[in-house]
């Protein structure tokens, strides 16, 4: 039993880590604390594994389950004083060229929303249908339309 459950592990994690170091990476402050998210992402992959009853797909599992990490290390974050690190720009890579700046801008502008309107625009960048995003955040499809356009009103008045 333990062997197939580390197969499985292995196999979800073959498949996500993309996924996994994407959501990590958009609430990071830099690249370094989007690596300590996708290692505690995958400690609480591997404890909810044995529990997870396959009611949803495992790549909803997966989202929900990064999501969830990355909204404890807000929490947490916002708790603890600011360090001298805050505040310092991260930088992407290929920044010399016109799309990393423009890339280097949308993040800091999806890093300023609000957690749950950042889980919805990145789910809906990453290509979900609004029915999967909605089953991953815990809203109609419906609304997950309706908060797409409000968070793109947002980000485009950031760029004025």
């Amino acid at each position: 039993m333990k062997k197939d459950l580390k197969e499985q592990f292995e196999a979800l994690v073959r498949e996500e880590k993309g996924t996994i170091y994407s959501i990590c990476l958009m609430f990071a402050p830099d690249r370094a604390q989007a690596d300590d998210l996708a290692q505690e992402t995958l400690v609480n992959l591997w404890l909810g594994l044995p529990k997870f009853r396959g009611d949803s797909s495992s790549h909803t599992w997966v989202y929900r389950v990064t999501l969830n990490t990355c909204i404890s290390y807000e929490r947490k974050k916002k708790r603890q004083p600011l360090d001298r690190a805050d505040g310092i720009d991260v930088t992407l890579p290929d920044e010399s060229s016109d799309s990393g700046e423009n890339a280097r801008r949308l993040h800091q502008r999806i890093q300023s929303l609000e957690r749950f309107d950042r889980a919805i625009i990145l789910l809906w960048l990453e290509g979900l249908p609004y029915d999967e995003i909605g089953d991953i955040v815990g809203i109609t499809p419906n609304a997950v339309g309706v908060r797409l356009v409000r968070i793109r009103e947002k980000l485009k008045k950031m760029n004025n």
